[in-house]
């Protein structure tokens, strides 16, 4: 049976003493609940911190204890819990992500904080890893973690799951270790967030910030395929719907009835946390009862909330502040008999909280920004086959979901108090219709789904990479090519330029070769019964001022110029130019809307650049440019091409497979080896025989044999062809 360690920042028990003896608890929670359905096709591990400060002495006896729950502790000393857990987790990454970026503190020592504590989850993990494991990660506190396993154990299947939000770009890029962040996280294999919008964040911070274009939420990232997704947490559904039938929830449900009879109950449960709304649905009750006096001693907002992070000074300040609203609301507005805010702040037992839910005829969630809240559906959950309306954030994960609930701005007041007013009036079955619809998908989606969704997509993505192993250029593949080619006597070698030979440039005319590569192809083309073709969509006069070797053959613009070594340039058919001008005014346009692109001219065609443009405009605009040109092209013998950054215009009948024919049929050669990076490319790939060793750089989908990560791969394997043994990569 194979191995699944789950790794997060706690282990989901509690320690205890009796009778000086240590022992360990477990804790409800629902991430345990739903990897429990996983137990028949794994072997389960957890790894992370226990939850206390252990001393030296005691942690062997606290790993003894936790072993006969398959948990491996991480132990962190106070000061490494002070400033990455309370530091660097909750007082940078946790604001931020939560678009309370005032709240930010950037502090270079809780950032070391936050990588040494990450380095010994990774050493826990290495210290029991074996080739069979399976690696959960989880959370903000170890984004880190799967680079640094990955860079440890490259073959090892990783999953990561942030369970809050990930913000927008404009707020993600005000963090000072952004790269390195993300970075991390793309060491995972399959990357899981609650919602679209918070893939949809990460998938543009990576292209942003690394270059990272992705197809349906697929990025190629360090010769992998990583795919990102979306996965909704759900609950124990069963749990909930079925607790009012405990002898102990009835007997809390009886409880508060007694003491709620004849009033309606509006519910608010949540940790202490700003990115909550507390505050702000206080007021918006306060505006309830302001504004209309007779729900006056009719209703009764219960007010629970959770102690969290007491040492962060903003959680103090919170805490404060709601203490002081909830005595003004209850001082303006309270009657001898009537207590507007029932308040308490702790934590409750299951049974009471289930009886919360029972007997609440509103459950009021204001969160300005949450990753998924539990409590929607929990509530949602207790009310089978019962009334009871839930008022909640659009800005909480959940409302994607459960979209039949009264779904409010928590920035909006007025909206909140309206809402409050029209759960009240709403007709009994209208809200069990709302509460019926709801439940049904969280019936259908519950926690444990959510597990087994997320693994089965981890198990399509690592069969998706192992297929791309196959076409990979291994060192077997390499050693066939080079015994293939010394043995031949008429070789023919089709090399593509920018992004094979050399890495891409902001500016086209950055991109010039270096002495590496030109002595390279200098020495290929001295190897008897061996042909060179460059085939370039550069223009023909920079071609031919970068590489000035009369012994290698070169194409220019995709092929419309061709010259075979000492001859001069000719074209395979005559071509126009009349259409330029009136084409060049709209690429001219672009580059005007489009900051940081260009237009480059080459005698048969206009390409226009935009490496230099921001990455999200600059897609827009190419495919704006794309549907501009297929128009007005449409009855004229041109081609429209999107390569790597650019779009270019061309005459019809010029393209790089027709170049390489060309020369393919000169002799007939016992060897060709043609390499390219470019869709561009895949003409040449096509137009060549089964037998010819085709490469493509990067691990897209192409008509090529082989890939290869990188143009240094590429010139790894010229280089051996060359006669040389050893490969350094140019510093």
């Amino acid at each position: 049976m194979e191995t699944l360690k789950v790794v997060s920042n706690r282990l989901p028990v509690s320690l205890y003493r009796r009778k000086n003896e240590l022992h360990s608890k477990p804790s409800a929670g629902g991430l345990a609940t739903g990897l429990s359905s996983l137990s028949n096709t794994y072997q389960m591990f957890w790894i992370g911190w226990p939850g206390a400060s252990i001393q030296k002495s005691e942690e062997e006896k606290v790993t003894q204890v936790l072993a006969k729950d398959n948990m491996k502790p991480v132990f962190l000393s106070k000061e490494l819990v002070e400033k990455f857990y309370e530091g660097f987790s909750n007082k940078t990454i946790w604001p931020l992500f939560h678009y309370f970026p005032q709240n930010v503190v950037y502090d270079n020592k809780l950032w070391e904080a936050y990588v040494t504590v990450n380095k010994l989850f990774l050493t826990k993990i290495l210290e029991n890893y074996s080739d069979r494991d399976t690696i959960w990660v989880h959370d903000y506190q170890l984004m880190l973690l799967p680079g640094l396993i990955r860079a440890k154990k490259p073959d090892a299947r990783i999953g990561f799951f942030l369970h809050i939000p990930f913000p927008s770009f404009e707020i993600f890029r005000l963090l000072p270790w952004r790269i390195q962040l993300l970075k991390g996280v793309l060491g995972a294999d399959l990357v899981g967030f609650h919602t679209f919008d918070y893939a949809r964040h990460f998938l543009s911070a990576s292209m942003r910030l690394l270059g990272l274009e992705h197809h349906l939420g697929q990025i190629s990232f360090n010769d992998r395929s990583i795919k990102v997704d979306s996965f909704p947490m759900g609950i124990d559904y069963k749990k909930f719907a079925t607790a009012a039938n405990l002898k102990s929830v009835k007997k809390e449900i009886t409880r508060y009835t007694r003491m709620t009879e004849g009033r309606k109950i509006i519910l608010s449960i949540d940790r202490l946390d700003y990115a909550k709304g507390i505050l702000q649905r206080l007021e918006a009750f306060h505006q309830l009862l302001r504004h209309n006096p007779s729900y006056k001693e009719q209703v009764s907002l219960i007010l629970l909330v959770v102690p969290s992070r007491s040492k962060v000074e903003s959680y103090r300040t919170l805490k404060h502040r709601v203490d002081e609203l909830v005595g003004k609301i209850n001082g303006e507005h309270g009657t001898m008999g009537w207590t507007p805010i029932w308040y308490f702040y702790k934590a409750i037992p299951f049974s009471s909280l289930s009886a919360l839910y029972n007997i609440s005829d509103i459950c009021l969630v204001t969160s300005f920004r949450d990753g998924m809240n539990l409590v929607a559906k929990e509530y949602v959950a207790s009310k089978t086959n019962k009334g009871g309306v839930l008022v909640l954030s659009e800005l909480a994960g959940a409302a994607s979901e459960l979209n039949e609930a009264l779904i409010i701005n928590p920035n909006n007041l007025d909206e909140i108090r309206d809402a409050i007013c029209e759960a009240f009036v709403m007709p009994l079955d209208e809200q069990k219709q709302r509460i019926t619809a709801m439940n049904d998908k969280l019936r259908r989606y519950n926690v444990r789904r959510w597990a087994e969704d997320f693994f089965e997509r981890l198990e399509q993505i690592k069969s998706s990479q192992n297929e791309m192993e196959t076409h990979s250029l291994n060192r077997d593949i390499k050693t066939k090519i080079i015994t293939k080619f010394r043995t031949s006597e008429k070789k023919l070698i089709l090399l593509d330029y920018d992004g094979t030979l050399v890495g891409f440039a902001p500016r086209p005319e950055l991109a010039k070769p270096d002495k590496e590569i030109l002595g390279i192809l200098d020495r290929l083309a001295t190897i008897e019964g061996t042909e060179i073709v460059l085939i370039s969509g550069r223009d023909r006069k920079t071609l031919g001022n970068w590489v000035k070797n009369e012994k290698l053959n070169k194409v220019a613009e995709h092929g419309a110029w061709i010259k075979e070594k000492t001859d001069d340039w000719m074209t395979l058919e005559p071509f126009g130019y009349d259409w330029k001008p009136g084409i060049r005014q709209i690429l001219e346009l672009y580059v005007d809307r489009t900051p940081g692109s260009l237009v480059e001219e080459k005698d048969f065609s206009l390409v226009w650049h935009y490496r230099k443009a921001d990455v999200g405009l600059g897609e827009i605009r190419a495919r704006e440019l794309l549907k501009t040109l297929n128009y007005f092209t449409q009855n004229l013998n041109l081609q429209v091409l999107e390569g790597s950054k650019v779009v270019e215009v061309k005459n019809a009948g010029i393209n790089k497979g027709r170049a390489a024919l060309h020369f393919y049929a000169k002799k007939k050669w016992d060897f060709v080896l043609a390499a390219g990076d470019d869709w561009t490319d895949e003409d040449m790939f096509k137009a060549l025989p089964e037998d010819a060793f085709s490469i493509k750089v990067g691990f897209k989908g192409s008509a090529a044999n082989y890939n290869v990560k990188s143009y240094t791969e590429i010139r790894e394997l010229l280089n051996e062809l060359a006669g040389e043994e050893r490969y350094e990569k140019n510093s």
